[in-house]
């Protein structure tokens, strides 16, 4: 049905000054990324582009700079220090419109490195725990390199391709990047608390991944046919869906479906997934589309934030002008969540850094981003309660916000923005 090649003789498609597509979180083809890299001698000015990846990143190495530079759409832990090293870029873009890059030909890719499941009967392969903008990299790409893998677990949705539409096949059947469940501390499970209380039965949730939202989950036992609309989940779904609490019985999109864009957990979440028909990935221009997004009556996004300001401005993409993470898809289900009728918009966050830094502040630091603004934000969440920001004026809002930042700050934050206000 097909025939493999070598790593190395796959990768040789790539040229000198090729732009290269790489398959998103624990989709991302390490043994095609490691042939690559290793061909950095005889390549220069090579641009590797991708979103968040699980594992190795080693043509991050900012030695090997003359040969290849990253440009992040969503910036991982492994490539974070290109940005200082001067080997990387950070480029904006919302995950509902980064397939857009390539399909307008805005980015020309000459090669898509993806990771595909084998092929069933009918030569179709499966991309797997990740989707987002791999199909618009497939259609786009002047070559499409396929890591073939048994670990791979076969999804369904749109992520389904032919074998006709890749070009070369390696087999290399790695174990997928996994993410074990972690306990939520005092302070995360506080937070968890006051964001279930808010979700109401026949709600549809969109989380990402981490203890907060892990929290959230552990707390809706009790809650009553949820639906899972997101562009990413984790393990803490599973039991969930076994309990029949997630069922999708009442959502707008993709009934009875749990819908998603990326996957990333353990072994349990990548097992569960296989050959699953109730999990379904879409590419992230479907699953981040605000207009899809708002069809599900009680839309409830929960996101997360770097600090927020007390006229409710949420920084999520950069520790002041340093680069942190990326804009993502935050703003797609904030506005979805928004415009949906009995959706919440939710900013869920400690009120303070691990080493008691403030992250509710009279102003944002100079130079950050802001990712959600003051017009779109709904509910801000700390450990110490609740602030319902909607329809509210800016002195109600810097009151809300001093009340559930942390005590010993919220004297000294309201003096700060009293300050700033006069002078």
């Amino acid at each position: 049905m097909y025939r493999s090649v070598s790593a190395e003789e796959a990768v040789q498609v790539i040229k000198s000054n090729s732009k290269v597509y790489i398959q998103a979180a624990a989709a991302a083809p390490q043994s095609l990324i490691q042939a690559m890299t290793a061909r950095h001698e005889e390549l220069r000015n090579v641009t590797v582009c991708h979103l968040h990846t699980e594992g190795d990143a080693p043509y991050a190495n900012p030695a090997l700079k003359d040969s290849f530079h990253v440009n992040s759409f969503f910036i991982g832990k492994n490539v974070r220090h290109t940005l200082k090293a001067g080997n990387g870029s950070y480029t904006p873009i919302f995950l509902s419109e980064l397939p857009l890059l390539f399909k307008r030909n805005i980015i020309d890719l000459d090669v898509a490195l993806i990771h595909v499941s084998v092929p069933d009967k009918h030569g179709y392969c499966s991309l797997g725990v990740s989707v987002e903008a791999t199909l618009a990299a497939i259609d786009n790409a002047k070559h499409v390199i396929a890591q073939v893998n048994r670990n791979m677990p076969r999804t369904h949705g749109a992520g389904i391709i032919h074998v006709s539409e890749i070009d070369l096949f390696v087999e290399s059947n790695d174990d997928l990047p996994t993410h074990d469940i972690v306990a939520p501390t005092v302070i995360e499970s506080q937070i968890g608390n006051h964001v279930a209380g808010l979700i109401e039965d026949r709600s549809t949730l969109q989380m990402g991944i981490g203890s907060i939202p892990n929290a959230v989950l552990t707390r809706l036992t009790n809650h009553k046919d949820l639906g899972l609309h997101t562009e990413m989940f984790s393990d803490g779904v599973i039991d969930l869906i076994l309990k029949d609490v997630i069922n999708g019985n009442y959502k707008g999109v993709s009934r009875g479906r749990a819908l998603s864009t990326f996957l990333i957990g353990s072994k349990r979440l990548y097992d569960y997934v296989d050959d699953n028909p109730f999990v379904e990935m879409r590419a992230s221009n479907y699953t981040n589309d605000v207009l899809k997004i708002k069809q599900n009556p009680k839309m409830v996004a929960i996101n997360s934030a770097i600090e927020v300001d007390l006229t409710g401005q949420v920084c999520a993409d950069s520790i002041g002008a340093h680069m942190y993470s990326g804009v993502g898809g935050q703003m797609d289900f904030i506005r979805g969540a928004s415009l949906s009728e009995g959706g919440k918009a939710i900013i869920a966050l400690p009120s303070t850094t691990k080493s008691g830094i403030s992250r509710i502040v009279a102003s944002l630091k100079p130079g950050a981003g802001v990712v959600t603004t003051r017009a779109h934000v709904h509910y801000i969440v700390t450990e110490y309660g609740i602030a319902n920001l909607y329809g509210k004026t800016i002195k109600e809002r810097v009151k809300a916000l001093v009340n559930i930042a942390h005590p010993d700050h919220r004297e000294i934050i309201d003096k700060q923005y009293f300050d700033l206000i006069k002078g």
